[in-house]
């Protein structure tokens, strides 16, 4: 017999299609707060399967532990757990999300085209602005992914459609996906629809290109900090970041320089370096800034318990098989 906790909001299509799976036992438990991350071991002692946002603090007490599945698509709070010494897998919710962030990435590039928090200003204020900068387009313009995940691979699918230009940086070329959770119709499954793929020895290349640079990384401890204050330089002055990814990976101070002086035209930031993001970061205060907080793929979407379960069923059922699961995320990531 299988046992699994569930430590999400359950959906329910999704528990039916878990407990009818032969051999296979789910306890359902109640959140628990953020300031206590501790569950009794009485119940999570016996679990061989883990489906959470976050794991415990006592995960140690998990001894029969084999497989976290999490909720999220990052994973950097996996790391210190050291799950491949105990021989734990782990999976995340990459696919899940992608929709979202992908219309949010391109709700982003309109709103930065044309100005629109301009216009909102002006429209706070009664000004009657018809400026060239409020009437411009996207088509023909050129987009670049730095990172070709699954958020990466849905923007694409729209923005191509739109007219535009994609270039990708990768450290190995793009490749067909493989146990990668996807909603069918959606994303570049078989890598084939950017431009240019560029690898990090063009990066100089790739940046040079662009008018929006869209981060599609996860952050660790060797993509933290990965964009640099050479990198925004190397970028026109007309570009535009985007990063719905992970906040840190971008240098702050290097983006908060980049923006005060001009250097590129300005950024939409949905993801942070400090949460809740203080009302006095001066990031709240720049004019070439579009700040959300951190919403772009939301949980609260009513589409997320229908996907994230779904997920989690498919990979309950290639556990149970032996096969890799779904979103694996290799042993040498969780280091």
């Amino acid at each position: 017999m299988i046992r699994i906790l569930i430590d999400v909001p359950v959906y329910g299509p999704g528990i039916e299609a878990l407990q009818a799976l032969p051999d296979v036992a789910a306890e359902v438990c109640d959140p628990i707060s953020v300031t206590k991350r501790r569950r009794a071991k009485s119940l999570i002692g016996d679990k061989n399967i883990l489906f959470c946002a976050t794991p415990p603090e006592n995960l140690d007490e998990m001894t029969q532990l084999e497989w976290i599945q999490i909720a999220s698509s990052g994973f950097e709070h996996l790391i210190p757990l050291d799950l491949p010494r105990r021989n734990v897998r782990a999976s995340n919710a990459r696919g899940v999300f992608d929709i979202a962030i992908a219309e949010w990435c391109v709700a982003m590039m309109v709103n930065l085209t044309r100005d629109l928090p301009g216009m909102f200003r002006n429209q706070q204020a009664g000004r009657w602005d018809r400026s060239a900068r409020f009437q411009t387009e996207l088509r023909g313009r050129t987009v670049g992914f730095w990172g070709y995940g699954g958020l990466a691979r849905e923007t694409t699918r729209l923005v191509k459609n739109m007219g535009l230009h994609v270039n990708v940086l990768t450290r190995g070329g793009v490749r067909a996906q493989a146990d990668v959770y996807c909603i069918e119709g959606t994303g570049d499954p078989k890598g084939t629809l950017p431009d240019t793929v560029y690898t990090y020895e063009d990066k100089a290349t790739f940046l040079r290109g662009l008018d929006f640079l869209v981060i599609g990384l996860p952050l660790n401890p060797q993509t933290r900090g990965i964009v640099t204050a050479e990198d925004l330089r190397a970028l026109p002055s007309t570009a535009h970041v985007l990063n719905p990814a992970r906040g840190p990976l971008i240098e702050e101070k290097a983006l908060l320089d980049a923006l005060r002086e001009g250097s590129i035209a300005g950024a939409a930031l949905d993801t942070h370096y400090k949460y809740p993001l203080p009302a006095e970061h001066p990031l709240w205060s720049l004019p070439n800034v579009i700040l959300t907080p951190h919403i772009s793929g939301s949980t609260k979407s009513t589409r997320f318990p229908e996907r994230i379960w779904d997920l989690f069923v498919k990979n309950v059922k290639r556990y149970l098989d032996g096969q890799t699961l779904l979103n694996q995320i290799d042993a040498a990531a969780l280091h």
